[in-house]
């Protein structure tokens, strides 16, 4: 297990739709917990491989004390929606008010390939929806109206951390989502 190095808004890696997950083994047990130990560190209440460098579909949450792992997720969303603060690892001290379904089921598999639902409201459907989003190449920018994304993008362009990647040669790419944004967004 170590910490691993999470990648920032820019690197291509973010928006890009990650694989399944073929090989439930020990090395996919090693990025699980890579990932859990990494989440812990930052901290934060999720993180997708992705996040890491690794295009698999596999993500981590620790929400309200318990800690969980979902690999090759499905979502079934509620119609009732939920508005909070919404910030991403990926996007250091960026935080924005973000429209989620307020309750969430997500359905996959552990690390040892066995089936498993998880059913969460609120904190932990928020997290079920951004992690996955993170696994279809999808940030949780692209979910914020209009009018608040292009606000994100001028915080993101005059944020130290993104010249710091801009220089390094690492644009941002805003993706349109292809997910239904229950009538907010583009």
């Amino acid at each position: 297990m170590s910490i691993q190095e999470i990648r920032l808004f820019g690197d291509p890696v973010l928006t890009t739709p990650a694989l399944d997950v073929v090989d439930f083994d020990k090395e996919l047990r090693t990025l699980v917990a890579d990932l859990t130990e990494t989440m812990i560190q930052a901290p934060g209440v999720g993180l997708a491989a992705p996040q890491i460098g690794v295009g698999l579909r596999v993500f981590v949450w620790d929400v309200d004390d318990a800690l969980g792992h979902l690999i090759n997720p499905s979502l079934d969303l509620s119609p009732e929606l939920q508005d909070g603060e919404e910030g991403c690892l990926s996007f250091p001290a960026l935080s924005y008010q973000t429209p989620r379904a307020f309750r969430a089921v997500a359905k996959g598999f552990n690390m040892y390939g066995e089936a498993i639902t998880v059913e969460g409201t609120e904190l932990l459907a928020r997290c079920l929806q951004h992690e996955t989003d993170h696994l279809n190449g999808i940030v949780f920018i692209d979910r914020l109206s209009q009018d608040d994304r292009k606000l994100a993008m001028k915080e993101i362009r005059e944020s130290d951390w993104f010249n710091t990647a801009k220089s390094s040669g690492k644009e941002p790419t805003i993706k349109v989502s292809p997910h239904d944004l229950l009538g907010r967004g583009l």
